[in-house]
């Protein structure tokens, strides 16, 4: 009898303490109306339900901790009014499924990121979404569909069913205009076109220097800024901030007045870009997004094709016809931070006879012993660090302090979300994309199971041979040291957001052991210093960040002093 009571009590207890079971089935339906877009659409459509309407649902997923709900569905040939289901099976972040989700008030909006299909040079047969001037931002994207946002009320017993329509088309983005100082380029890519099985093309924007058409005998050297999609040539402005502007705050920065800031920084450069002692270059940004991030990470891939060779011999050398550039591998200097801070090493690396310096600042690992916390040769999980008693969770972002907002969990689980196959336009997904070698399916192939961690170590060895720049650089050294010598600049912030320091501290460790020759370049760490400190010592990182096209010019003109070759065209472009 006692057993049968506690038995009784126990239920009685469960039941009081579990959550109801919804009398609903809570599924929430999804179509698009006949009267925008096309008769059909591969791709996949993303369900957002944020807790608020501060800003459109679409615009608030973040992997932070103000993270808001998102699910994900690949759909292919969908036609108008046909219903695709979002239920309790559909996977989601940070909420697996709309059945966790809080009770409260949520505003419900769904996007259609478009896929085209590709018919690879390599004989695969891919769907991926096209880049359509915005930068690979599925939520920004022309062309893809969206819905307006509806309020949906959920209780403890769960939501009724309801019905969103995608009645809406993001527009064509206006390309930006020509004026005095900024030219924009763009040009069909041979390489590219052919990898990809239809037209690809690069971009760029130019930045003139004082003088231009007055000194039609000057040839000039090029500083390229590498980084993600530039819209136009920011950071450069002709007048004064504009006085009746309302200051914005900057929570990144916990800065007031941040717009007026970023604006007289950009005057300031453009006074500066016109002192007469300010010696004579070109400055390009270039675009060169991919269908699967926004830039290319500008070197040759098996998932994107050769975009290296493509930037290098193509449309730099245009770039330079077109506008009077020396043309010559001692002109050419590189730089950039984040993935900017990448490419400009890598590109150094790669074609080292082709540059003549990089400034990395902040750069996405560059050794993947510490592919920001995770060594992917010796550790079996990406997502866990212990053993059979104890598991902890690696960090994916931290502050100056070393407060976690994120996992590398958190990270990957929400680009699964967004997209599989590696297209969901994130950061570790890019990654994938440019360093993995192409799997049977034509995608790319996991270095790690997207939702468990495991590392795949074959995948990994591709890496270390192909991308690891530390190991390329060790293994390589007796080919590459001279070619290389002086020109190689790496700065990081000690507390980098993304642990991006621990790879640089065994790049250092390398470089600082060279001896035939010793590499005669410069590895230095900003104290306390956040994603993405670039080697300024006297600013604070909100200010520095807005000085590239500047703060680098001493450390250049220095170098082609030093290194031009003989007879090499130094006068032309010195005028005042």
């Amino acid at each position: 009898m006692k057993h049968i009571v506690l038995l009784f009590l126990m239920g009685c207890f469960l039941s009081c303490n579990s959550k109801p079971q919804s009398s609903e089935s809570s599924e929430i339906l999804v179509s698009y109306s006949a009267d925008v877009g096309e008769p059909s659409y591969d791709g996949r459509i993303l369900l957002i339900l944020a807790d608020n309407n501060d800003s459109e649902p679409r615009f608030q997923v973040s992997e932070g901790l103000n993270a808001q709900p998102i699910f994900g569905i690949n759909i292919d040939g969908l036609v108008p009014h046909s219903n695709v289901v979002f239920d309790a099976s559909i996977l989601g972040f940070p909420n697996k499924s709309i059945s966790e989700l809080t009770p409260g008030t949520y505003y419900a909006q769904a996007v259609l990121h478009t896929y085209e299909t590709f018919n690879l040079s390599t004989g695969h047969t891919v769907k991926l979404p096209m880049d359509n001037g915005e930068g690979q931002q599925w939520n920004r994207s022309p062309g893809n569909l969206y819905s307006t946002p509806i309020a949906v009320e959920v209780t403890e017993e769960g939501f009724k069913n309801f019905e969103i329509v995608l009645d809406k088309i993001i527009p064509e983005i206006e390309p930006p205009e020509d004026t005095e100082w900024i030219k924009h380029v763009k040009l069909k890519s041979d390489l590219l076109s052919e990898f990809w099985g239809r037209d690809m093309f690069l971009g760029a924007h130019v930045l003139l220097p004082k003088g231009f058409d007055e000194h039609p005998e000057a040839k000039y050297p090029l500083m390229i800024f590498h980084g993600h999609f530039p819209a136009d040539f920011g950071g450069f402005r002709t007048t004064p901030p504009d006085k009746s502007m309302v200051p914005e705050y900057a929570a990144r920065f916990d800065v007031d007045g941040y717009n007026i800031i970023q604006e007289q920084e950009a005057y300031d450069f453009y006074k500066r870009w016109n002192d007469p002692d300010f010696p004579r270059f070109i400055i390009i940004k270039i675009q060169h997004p991919t269908p699967y991030y926004d830039d290319s990470y500008a070197v040759n891939s098996a998932n994107q094709g050769p975009y290296g060779d493509a930037l290098t011999y193509e449309l730099i050398p245009h770039i330079e016809k077109l506008f009077r550039g020396q043309g010559e591998g001692w002109s050419r200097f590189l730089y950039g931070g984040s993935t900017g801070g990448w490419e400009a090493l890598a590109v150094q690396v790669k074609y080292p006879d082709e540059y003549n310096g990089c400034f990395a600042a902040c750069p996405d690992p560059i050794d993947f012993e510490a592919y920001c916390l995770t060594n992917i040769y010796e550790d079996e999980n990406a997502y866990f660090v212990g053993n059979d008693h104890k598991k902890v969770e690696v960090p994916g972002h931290r502050d100056y302090l070393g407060n976690i907002s994120s996992t590398v969990k958190e990270s990957n689980h929400l680009e699964l979300v967004l997209g599989d196959r590696s297209r969901s336009g994130g950061q570790y997904d890019i990654w994938e994309a440019t360093y993995s070698p192409q799997g049977k399916d034509g995608y790319p192939e996991r270095l790690w199971d997207k939702k468990t961690g495991a590392i795949n170590s074959e995948v990994a060895s591709y890496w270390k041979e192909h991308y690891d720049l530390r190991h390329i650089l060790e293994r390589d050294w007796d080919q590459l040291g001279e070619k290389l010598k002086g020109k190689i600049h790496i700065y990081c912030g000690d507390m980098d957001n993304y642990y991006l320091n621990n790879a640089v501290y065994l790049m250092e460790d390398f470089l600082e052991s060279t001896t035939n020759p010793y590499y005669e370049g410069q590895v230095d760490y900003g104290d306390r210093a956040e994603h993405c400190w670039n080697g300024d010592h006297d600013n604070p990182n909100y200010i520095s960040r807005l000085r590239y096209n500047s703060m680098y010019v001493p450390k250049i003109m220095e170098r082609i002093l030093k290194s031009a070759p003989e007879g090499a065209d130094l006068t032309s472009w010195r005028y005042q």
